[in-house]
């Protein structure tokens, strides 16, 4: 069985955090959901557990970044196309995210955009060619 990833991010608001992120392409899955969390499936191993910030702090005695304004992790997601990364950006915005929070990377071989949730979670989505990628002289150590 692969590993998956499962990202908790916590939210003010769960109905609205949940219809952004199906949106920009996430499917609901109901089975793991109730009013205080919803499991987002972006893929067959990677999940977005949208959690109120009460459910949130049943798992950290830590306090909860306001991540408008402080960032502790950057997430990113995968596309198979040029095109992809601009419609995934693109129904970001529309789902009253914020497109393009951090600069474009446009290479040859790579191209990614960002977008930011109504929460404030940054979230990337890179294209990659990943032969022609191997084979640039920056990239083939990294």
């Amino acid at each position: 069985m692969p590993k998956m990833i499962f990202v908790s991010l916590p939210v003010t608001d769960l109905k609205r955090a949940t219809a952004f992120y199906e949106a920009v392409g996430a499917v609901k899955n109901p089975q793991f959901c109730d009013d205080t969390t919803s499991c987002m499936v972006f893929s067959e191993t990677i999940f977005a557990m949208l959690v109120t910030h009460d459910k949130f702090r049943q798992f950290t005695p830590k306090p909860i970044a306001d991540a408008r304004t402080s960032n502790q992790v950057l997430l990113c997601l995968s596309a198979d196309s040029r095109d992809e990364v601009d419609d995934i950006v693109g129904k970001a915005e529309v789902a009253g995210g914020t497109a393009d929070p951090s600069p474009k990377d446009e290479f040859s071989f790579m191209y990614g955009r960002s977008f930011e949730d109504p929460d404030g979670h940054m979230w990337g989505v890179t294209w990659m060619d990943v032969a022609a990628a191997t084979s640039q002289p920056d990239m083939a150590n990294a």
